[in-house]
């Protein structure tokens, strides 16, 4: 059930809403600087979505199964070396698990002054992927005119694993 809800349109749009436009990444990073139970500096994917969005704003009740999934998540992610550089203005910085860059990518996301908006979304694994049984992450930066300057915008998408 929790996987699903997190793949929904209603779950999309809810998170979304906290990092795209700057102007809502901007609201963001001030409620996350306020909250006694987050840390900016040494942010992880998954701490902030609670404090952004209270567990009544969730749809269907998925947020009593959010520390659990994105639990998962970063295990498996944990696991699996990295060779990507952070990004392109950024390129000597190369996260040793994909869990790590996430994180790194996270950060500098909010961190960043102007912080960098994001647009992020949950799919499932079709059950003839190679690694239908594994999460993947999938970023992309968005660049000014192509520039390798500082990012404008990250594409975040989550793959979990495919279940029968």
């Amino acid at each position: 059930m929790a996987g699903l809800v997190y793949s929904g349109k209603a779950f999309r749009d809810l998170m979304n809403s906290n990092y795209y436009p700057l102007a809502n990444m901007k609201k963001s990073v001030a409620k996350l600087k306020a909250s006694d139970y987050i840390d900016l500096p040494t942010l992880e994917y998954g701490q902030y979505h609670l404090i952004l969005n209270p567990p009544s704003k969730w749809p269907q009740g998925s947020a009593k199964y959010w520390h659990k999934e994105k639990g998962r998540a970063r295990v498996d992610l944990s696991t699996q070396p990295n060779t990507v550089p952070l990004s392109k203005d950024e390129p000597g910085v190369i996260p040793l698990t994909r869990c790590d860059l996430l994180d790194a990518c996270v950060r500098k996301c909010f961190n960043s002054e102007p912080p960098i908006p994001m647009k992020t979304k949950i799919i499932t694994h079709a059950a003839s992927d190679a690694y239908a049984h594994r999460h993947e992450i999938r970023l992309e930066w968005e660049y000014k005119n192509g520039e390798d300057k500082a990012p404008t915008l990250l594409y975040l998408t989550m793959v979990c694993p495919h279940r029968s």
